[in-house]
């Protein structure tokens, strides 16, 4: 088995509700933040980290994330001839090599955990990386690459995480670490969406994930949890006490992009940091005024 993380997942099969009547026609993956679809940045990020293999789990209605990483040759013919070389050079950085890239489809929406589950074969037997588009995360050091390198340090499993509010811990999944701080925590135990009131600690797991193959034979089983899906939370559980589980409270800023605020909030946040937006945005901010009304 390999040491190293190659191969990335990114389950994409989800209906988006949440943001219905936008995402009835188009994937809620491919929701511009500013200029780009929530999903190339997910996939920028596991670039940065070295990620080689791309896979992704998809559903129905889920084809525009297969034509966003596709070449358009007639859109390049069309820029080039209009000389706009700065467009063409970056919709050609946004691609992926041929062969990296492949695609398998959840027949049903049975959880985050089944969605990793119907990646098996593509992985095979090495470690591999989970990243999940809502969560989108500003910050120098990508991430995925936080956590690669504890992996290479550490071993075994790491699944990123942030402190939550205590009212806010029947949402995530909350990490047990006996008491431990720390940027990197040792993981004793893991509880999926706990009831108000009975979270082992503030400390949630938010969508990213370094995880060993053993994990698939625990998700073979099927077994339902919270929300009566499969849940990925209840099979890294099984791994604790057999393997090294670390918990990385990474550096940066999470959005949720998932929930509308959250989305809004993100677009906010990375206009105000580009040069050619920021200033512009800055001033938008300050007509606007207080709008507490």
């Amino acid at each position: 088995m390999t040491n190293r993380i190659r191969k990335a997942i990114f389950p994409v099969g989800g209906m988006g509700t949440r943001f219905l009547p936008a995402t009835k026609a188009m994937p809620k993956e491919m929701l511009p933040v500013v200029d780009r679809p929530l999903i190339q940045y997910a996939v920028d990020e596991a670039r940065a980290a070295g990620i080689e293999q791309f896979i992704f789990v998809t559903g129905r209605g889920k084809s525009a994330i297969e034509d966003h990483f596709d070449r358009s040759i007639e859109l390049e013919a069309l820029l080039e001839e209009k000389g706009k070389t700065a467009e063409l050079a970056e919709l050609r950085d946004s691609l992926l090599q041929p062969g990296n890239i492949a695609y398998v489809r959840q027949q049903e929406p049975l959880g985050l955990g089944h969605a990793v589950w119907c990646a098996r074969h593509l992985v095979g037997d090495e470690p591999f990386a989970v990243l999940l588009a809502d969560d989108l995360i500003q910050t120098e050091t990508p991430c995925l690459r936080q956590m690669v390198d504890v992996f290479e340090t550490a071993g075994g499993n790491v699944i990123a995480a942030m402190e939550v509010p205590d009212e806010h811990t029947s949402r995530y999944g909350i990490i047990d670490s006996g008491g431990a701080d720390g940027r990197v925590r040792p993981v004793t135990g893991l509880v999926e969406k706990p009831a108000q009131g009975t979270a082992p600690s503030n400390l949630a797991v938010i969508g990213r994930y370094i995880l060993t193959p053993e994990v698939f034979t625990e998700l073979e089983r099927g077994e339902t949890g919270a929300g009566g899906e499969i849940q990925l939370t209840d099979a890294m559980a099984k791994l604790i006490g057999r393997q090294p589980f670390h918990g990385l409270a990474f550096e940066g800023q999470r959005f949720d992009c998932g929930d509308k605020l959250g989305f809004l909030e993100a677009n906010l946040a990375f206009a105000l940091a580009r040069d050619d937006l920021g200033p512009g945005t800055r001033e938008m901010l300050a007509r606007m005024g207080d709008v507490s009304e």
